[in-house]
C-alpha cells in the first residue's frame, strides 16, 4: 500500500506543481499589467521594482493558483487512471476507491492548511508590500512620475502637466494647486522646472524658470472674473507636500491587505464602519481555503467519469468547475457593501455546493 500512496501522491503532486506553476505565471504577468503597465509604458521604472511588484503579487495569486492547480491535476490524473483501466486493476486486487483516495485527501489537508496560512497572513502582508512598492515611487524617485505630455495626479492636493522632458528637466509646465473641493486655487504656468527632494520636511521642491501665476480668489474659485493675471517670476520654488500623499496612502488602505488579526481587531474596534465588509473579507479567508477539500470531492468522481486521459479535456472541466467556483467569490466582493445581496452567505455557497455535489458523486461511485 505504501507503493500505492506514493504512486498517486507523487503523480498528483507533481502534475499540481506544473499547474500551479503555469496559473500563477499567468496571474502574476496580468497583476503587473494592471497595477503597473501606466508606469512600465510611460515612466522610468527600475527593473528591481518590477521583480519586487512580481514576488509580492505571487502569494495573492496562490490563493487561488493553489486550489485551481490541484483541481486539475485531480481531473488529468483519474481521467488516465481511469482511461488506462488501472482502476479496474486495483478494484480487481481488493484496493478500494476510498483507500485510493487517502493520499489525495492528506494532499488536500495538507493544502488547506497553507492556504489558510497564505490568506490569512501571508497575502495581506504580500499586498501592504505591493501597495507600498508602488507608493515609494512616488516618493522616493519622484523624477520617475513625471513623464512628457502626461498629467501627473499622484500627489492629493496637485496635478502638474508635463509638456516635455529633457533627464531631469521638466518643459512647458502647469501646476495645479487643489483646493478642498478639488478646484484649482491657483495654476502656474513655467517654462522649465526641476525637482528637488526635501526628505526632512517630506516635501518635494519644483523649482519653477520663467513662470506666471494665476490666482483665484478663495471665496469663488470658479468665478473666472476673479482671477488675478500677470504674477511673473524668473525663479521660484514650488514646495509639493508628501505629508497628505503619505495620509492618503494610510487612509486607503484595503481590508483586503488586512491580516486575520487585524481584521478581527478591525471589526471589534470599528462597529459599523465597514463592519459588513470586514465579515465578507473574513468568511472570504477561510472560505476559498476550503476550496481544496471541495475540488478534490468533486473532481475524482468526475475525472473517472470522464475516462478521459487528455490533457485538454481535464483542462476543460477544471476551467468550468474553477470559473463556477469563483463566480460565487467575485459576486460576493461586488456585492460586500449591500447587506440585502447577502454576501457572507455568497462566500460559503460554492464550498456548500461543491462539497454537498462532491460528496454525493464520491459515495456513488464508491457503491459502483
Amino acid at each position: 500500500m505504501k507503493i500505492l500512496d506514493r504512486y498517486v501522491g507523487k503523480t498528483v503532486f507533481v502534475t499540481m506543481l506544473i499547474g500551479i506553476t503555469v496559473l500563477s505565471l499567468v496571474l502574476v504577468l496580468g497583476n503587473i499589467f494592471k497595477e503597473l503597465l501606466d508606469l512600465l509604458i510611460n515612466h522610468d521604472v527600475p527593473l528591481d521594482t518590477v521583480f519586487a511588484f512580481m514576488a509580492f503579487v505571487l502569494p495573492f495569486s496562490l490563493t487561488f493558483t493553489i486550489p485551481w492547480g490541484f483541481l486539475t491535476a485531480l481531473l488529468l490524473v483519474f481521467g488516465r487512471i481511469s482511461a488506462d483501466n488501472e482502476l479496474i486493476a486495483l478494484r480487481s486486487s481488493g484496493v478500494s476507491v476510498q483507500r485510493l483516495c487517502v493520499p489525495v485527501f492528506v494532499l488536500a489537508g495538507v493544502l488547506t492548511s497553507i492556504c489558510i496560512w497564505i490568506n490569512t497572513e501571508v497575502a495581506p502582508r504580500a499586498e501592504q508590500r505591493m501597495t507600498q512598492a508602488i507608493f515609494d515611487i512616488a516618493t522616493s524617485n519622484p523624477i520617475s512620475l513625471f513623464s512628457a505630455d502626461s498629467v501627473v495626479d499622484q500627489f492629493p492636493d496637485r496635478r502638474v502637466y508635463v509638456g516635455g522632458k529633457d533627464g531631469d528637466t521638466l518643459k512647458d509646465l502647469i501646476v495645479f494647486e487643489m483646493n478642498e473641493d478639488f478646484t484649482p486655487a491657483k495654476v502656474v504656468y513655467a517654462k522649465e522646472g526641476r525637482l528637488i527632494p526635501d526628505p526632512a520636511n517630506a516635501r518635494l521642491l519644483l523649482k519653477l524658470f520663467n513662470a506666471r501665476f494665476e490666482q483665484r480668489d478663495g471665496a469663488d474659485p470658479r468665478d473666472l472674473k476673479k482671477i488675478q493675471h500677470g504674477i511673473l517670476m524668473e525663479e521660484g520654488i514650488f514646495p509639493i507636500s508628501l505629508e497628505a500623499l503619505y495620509e492618503q496612502n494610510a487612509r486607503g488602505r484595503r481590508l483586503s491587505s488586512y491580516t486575520f488579526g487585524e481584521l478581527i481587531d478591525f471589526l471589534r474596534n470599528n462597529p459599523g464602519d465597514r463592519e459588513l465588509s470586514a465579515q465578507v473579507e473574513l468568511s472570504k479567508r477561510i472560505s476559498t481555503s476550503l476550496a481544496c477539500i471541495a475540488f478534490a470531492l468533486v473532481a475524482i468522481p468526475l475525472g473517472i467519469t470522464a475516462h478521459r486521459k487528455e490533457t485538454s479535456v481535464g483542462f476543460a472541466i477544471s476551467l468550468v468547475i474553477a470559473f463556477t467556483y469563483f463566480f460565487f467569490i467575485i459576486l460576493a466582493d461586488t456585492f460586500r457593501d449591500n447587506a440585502r445581496a447577502l454576501p457572507v452567505l455568497l462566500i460559503w455557497m460554492p464550498n456548500i455546493i461543491f462539497i454537498t455535489l462532491g460528496s454525493v458523486l464520491f459515495y456513488r461511485l464508491t457503491k459502483r
